[in-house]
């Protein structure tokens, strides 16, 4: 007898074993999408992940429907991979598969499919069963697998949908994103013919028989010199009273020149574009060490402050991994970033980038991932927020992990709750490639194994251009608030600075890690706060919509008119977010452009492009943001930036919150003075002595370095020590209660003093749903799959008391 052990994409501890016929087995790689019956009535679609002749002893094997793929999706290596993810993070091969393949490789019976409006079918090219299915989409707009089974009358229906798919005549649950097309501005400048005294003096002499072309030059010259900013052809016909067409004749006549501003880095600065490929010495020194340091290790932590111009160094080293003809992937951990990137790199490498992340369609997802699998010309290099990392690769070179730090490169949830830096260097091993981690604040992790010689270490530390790090400014606004010199959230030294910032034509960036206008409305009368009926929080205010929103459950009521306790008209905001202080600063300056950047604004695929453009373009004079603006962005003209308020960051309840606010902090610092002149950074804060904000003003890493190490050696957390979070949620208080109870007690029997908890968190009950955690710490000389066999002892043995089978648990390893 022949069958195959096949993953089927729904949590469930084992694989399930399958029989084949004797010519299905000599078909049939692990890899291949199968169709295959489960429980009762459902049809999923499995990945076999191995041929065997070993009948299942608990169960009789049932037959696979059919075979999906001529050649396997999946290869052996991601296979070995899902391997180690599934062991490592304590989560099932099912969890895994899910996680990894794009929606639309995973048909079961719930899939939903609609028809794709985007293209236009000939069909005469579709086959009779192709055409009923895409007939009955024309009268109802979508239809399950079960209804397509019932208009064809027969029960294997996989492949004619798969057929569907590949001809583009249907999607698979697809959501709908807006489409955006950089808007093309026409810029103009003088000539760089007439760049001199003499030659503008001539210039004008020329153009005295023609007062009207004589006007527009001088007034072209007066909005340069005023806004040192590019000129657009509608505000020069605007401001010299000129039609357009007397600028064009001047443009024919070669006087002006006109230009065109995308989304790229604004041209009109000169060399940019040319001579990007040319390393400085330092850069040079840098990718030398990382050369040498690769020799002995897989790792290499490149530790390179802000504006040094790492991205200029990967660029050599994707060249040099391209010309061995491997694959490159390049790992970001903010799809705001990857619209920056995606245009810098294809200026070196064209086509050859391919783009992959959660805002992308299914059908572009279908389509990278097969141009990967193909080892295509068109995904040598892979550019992609976390889940690229499982992309089927078959010749990996290198791995760029770029801002290492990030906490966007850990899942929290679903399973598996994966961190793609470290998920990256075991990739990595798999194909024998090299690892380069990058950050301007490395995290303690990569520094403590930089240090303890298990990666490579290389330094970066003068900015491009020698442009001098950003002089930070600690302002004290409990002070200003005792001297009555706060104007709402702003600091008299902050308005101050603004104004000089914007009266020179530079840029501003505000950063408040809230959304929201404010995050509690009280009543002033009887203290009342509109909580969230699912989760422990209080309602965040937004203004633009007039509603409360809760920021866990998405729960949304519109704003009260009166207290609901009391019946008090008197509302009273406390605290504040993003949208008050965009409000804010439209009162301060009311003259100037305001945009803000957070969630609620960059909902849409391009919704970052959109704001990140008109930022290049110096649409935006003020930009306020959360920490989407931390991340790597590259903005040449932003001078200031003010950080509304320190505290909140540095005061939350998590072993890492120093940590955090340091590279935050920094990380947003470090947008400020990137050309010629030298930034400036605000932080407005109750508590300018804090040591964590002396560091941040000194640019001082190593400091906080030791400082943070030293309390977690003596606290007993991570590096020093690993974690692993175990989450108990059910809706019922005193069930959870029980619970976590029993399975501390049975932790402690094992584990000893290394068991924390039970605790609530700070918003214990999320959805209706009440938590409560348990940590369990792993000293180093602790075996980690002996403690994980440990830990899973206990949770089927958990799982097993009839009571506490309803409780769901979630076991998260690292859990930062």
């Amino acid at each position: 007898m022949h069958y195959i052990d096949v993953i089927i994409p729904i949590p469930l501890q084992k694989l399930f074993t399958y029989s084949i016929t004797a010519s299905e087995f000599d078909f049939i790689k692990p890899g291949m999408r199968v169709a295959v019956p489960f429980g009762k009535s459902k049809i999923y679609t499995g990945i076999v992940y191995r041929v065997h002749h070993d009948a299942p002893t608990a169960y009789e094997a049932k037959e696979i429907q059919q075979i999906l793929d001529e050649t396997p999706v999946v290869n052996q290596k991601q296979l070995k991979l899902w391997d180690w993810v599934s062991s490592y993070y304590m989560c099932t091969m099912g969890d895994v598969m899910r996680a990894s393949l794009p929606s639309a490789f995973i048909l079961e019976s719930e899939t939903v499919i609609s028809k794709n409006n985007k293209t236009t079918i000939d069909e005469s090219t579709l086959k009779d069963d192709e055409f009923l299915v895409y007939e009955a989409l024309h009268h109802q707009s979508s239809l399950k697998i079960q209804d397509i089974s019932n208009i064809l009358s027969k029960k294997n229906v996989l492949s004619v949908i798969k057929r569907l798919i590949e001809k583009e005549a249907i999607s698979v649950e697809e959501e709908v994103y807006e489409k955006y097309k950089p808007k093309l501005v026409r810029y103009v400048k003088l000539h760089t013919f007439y760049s001199t005294e003499k030659e503008f003096h001539e210039l004008m002499n020329d153009l005295s028989r023609a007062p009207k072309q004589r006007d527009v030059v001088m007034t072209l010259f007066s909005i340069s010199a005023k806004t040192r900013k590019p000129v657009k052809v509608s505000e020069l016909s605007e401001e010299s009273g000129a039609s357009t067409s007397i600028i064009k004749s001047l443009i024919d006549k070669s006087v002006l020149e006109e230009y065109f501003i995308q989304t790229d880095r604004v041209q009109y600065s000169g060399e940019e574009n040319e001579n990007s490929k040319k390393l400085n010495s330092y850069q040079e020194t840098a990718l030398s060490e990382i050369k040498d340091t690769f020799e002995k290790h897989q790792v290499t932590l490149l530790h390179g402050v802000t504006s040094s111009g790492k991205t200029e160094v990967y660029v050599k080293l994707i060249e040099d991994i391209l010309n061995s003809g491997q694959q490159v992937l390049y790992l970001l951990p903010e799809i705001a970033l990857t619209t920056q990137l995606v245009n810098r790199l294809q200026n070196y490498f064209g086509d050859q980038v391919a783009v992959f992340h959660s805002k992308y369609s299914s059908h572009e997802r279908v389509e990278v991932w097969n141009q990967v699998l193909e080892l295509s010309a068109k995904a040598k290099i892979v550019l992609g927020a976390r889940s690229s990392i499982f992309l089927p690769f078959d010749n990996l070179g290198l791995i760029i992990v770029d801002e290492e730090h990030e906490q966007s490169f850990k899942q929290f949830d679903p399973a598996p709750r994966y961190h793609a830096r470290d998920t990256a260097v075991v990739l990595a091993h798999l194909h024998k490639a090299k690892v380069l981690l990058g950050s301007a604040t490395p995290s303690l992790e990569s520094y403590f194994n930089a240090q303890q010689n298990k990666y490579g270490f290389v330094e970066l530390m003068h900015r491009f251009n020698d442009v001098l790090m950003p002089e930070v400014e600690l302002v004290d606004i409990k002070e200003k608030q005792k001297k009555k010199r706060m104007k709402g959230h702003f600091s008299d030294r902050l308005i101050a600075e603004m104004t000089e910032t914007l009266a020179e034509g530079h840029q501003i960036i505000l950063f408040q890690n809230r959304r929201g206008f404010s995050p509690i409305v009280e009543c002033s009368t009887c203290g009342e706060a509109p909580q969230c009926p699912n989760c422990d929080v209080s309602l965040t205010y937004h203004q633009y919509r007039d509603q409360l929103r809760c920021h866990y459950c998405g729960y949304v009521v519109a704003m009260l008119r009166k207290c609901a306790a009391c019946g008090s008209p008197e509302l009273d905001n406390k605290g504040f977010g993003t949208e008050q202080i965009e409000a804010e600063v439209k009162v301060l300056f009311p003259e100037h452009n305001v945009a803000r950047m957070d969630l609620d604004t960059t909902r849409g695929k391009y919704g970052y492009e959109k704001i990140i453009t008109a930022l290049e373009q110096q649409e935006i004079d003020i930009l306020v943001g959360t920490q989407m603006l931390t991340k790597g962005l590259d903005f040449r003209n932003v001078k200031l930036v003010g950080i509304m308020n320190a505290d909140n960051m540095l005061n939350f309840p998590d072993f890492r919150a120093h940590e955090r606010s340091f590279q935050l902090m920094l990380q947003v610092s470090g947008r400020a003075g990137r050309t010629e002149e030298r930034g400036k950074v605000l932080i407005q804060t109750y508590n300018p002595y804090h040591n964590i904000l002396q560091q941040v003003s000194t640019n001082n890493y190593i400091d906080m370095f030791k400082e943070q190490m030293n309390e977690r050696y003596n606290f007993k957390y991570p590096p020093i020590y690993k974690q692993i979070k175990i989450t108990l949620k059910h809706k019922d208080y005193s069930r959870v209660e029980i619970a976590a109870d029993w399975y501390a007690t049975s932790l402690r029997q094992v584990f000893k003093e290394h068991v924390l908890g039970p605790e609530f968190p700070p918003v214990s009950r999320i959805r209706n749903q009440y938590h409560k955690n348990i940590l369990v710490k792993i000293p180093k000389e602790h075996s980690l799959a002996k403690t994980k066999e440990a830990i899973i002892k206990i949770n089927n043995s958990f799982l097993n008391v009839k009571d506490f089978r309803s409780v769901r648990v979630i076991l998260n390893v690292d859990n930062y």
